[in-house]
């Protein structure tokens, strides 16, 4: 993390910019929280936070990790997207050769331990990607039910120290789409194929009509993020229906 960044009070600005996500995009981009990054899947509808992003600063630090088990579909939207948006930051993270080599040689650790193949691939390359930042942007939104139906705009990471901001928090899925037609965003070419929510491809699967957004990550496991959103230092599980 940076240094010398005084903690926010995350009460007030939780309370100032309630029901105003482009207010607290801005706060967060303006320097007064201390060094900010971006997250970005270049998933579903990834492409709302990050024109918002753009529109505000072009120059913002996005990180985007590249478990090495993404759809093509992804990896190519990135690229397109970006372009897109003039992002001129955009920084791609992968996990080491020597990590990949050490705990998933033959890249089935999928099958056996997806928790482990989370950790080994997304979490801790992001922690190392953090480094020397005072928070980070996510694009997690309430109506995504779970341990994501309670969260803040702004929330304090005690497993890292670090600031999480949510600016999407309060947006239903029917904000999203009028932004995506507003500004001609382009559609993850998955989701017209039914992922509504798009992760690495050998734990991502289609949603049918009804099902929770997030259904088909990780279908039927006992499991509901990847690790890089924890509460108490653990893996959020999959609520009980």
């Amino acid at each position: 993390m940076a240094q010398n960044v005084m903690q926010p009070d995350l009460t007030r600005l939780n309370a100032r910019y309630e029901g105003d996500g482009t207010g607290a995009l801005r706060v967060a981009l303006s320097g007064a929280l201390g060094q900010i990054a971006m997250v970005s899947s270049f998933g579903a509808d990834s492409a709302v936070l990050l024109h918002m992003v753009a529109e505000i600063d072009r120059a913002t630090p996005v990180l985007f990790i590249d478990t090495l088990m993404l759809f093509e579909e992804t990896l190519t939207y990135q690229r397109d997207l970006a372009e897109r948006l003039g992002l001129s930051d955009l920084r791609v993270i992968r996990p080491s050769r020597e990590a990949l080599f050490q705990g998933d040689s033959d890249n089935l650790l999928h099958l056996s331990d997806t928790d482990s193949c989370c950790d080994l691939r997304k979490t801790r390359p992001l922690e190392q990607a953090l480094e020397g930042f005072d928070g980070w942007i996510t694009g997690r939104k309430r109506f995504q039910s779970g341990e994501r139906a309670a969260i803040d705009l702004f929330e304090h990471d005690s497993t890292t120290g670090h600031l999480k901001v949510n600016p999407l928090a309060g947006w239903k899925a029917a904000d999203l789409a009028a932004y995506m037609d507003a500004h001609d965003l382009p559609r993850h070419p998955l989701v017209a194929k039914g992922y509504p929510s798009i992760g690495c491809a050998p734990c991502t699967g289609p949603v049918a009509p009804g099902e929770d957004p997030r259904a088909g990550r990780w279908r039927g496991q006992d499991k509901n993020e990847c690790g890089i959103h924890i509460v108490d230092g653990r893996v959020i599980r999959r609520q009980a229906s």
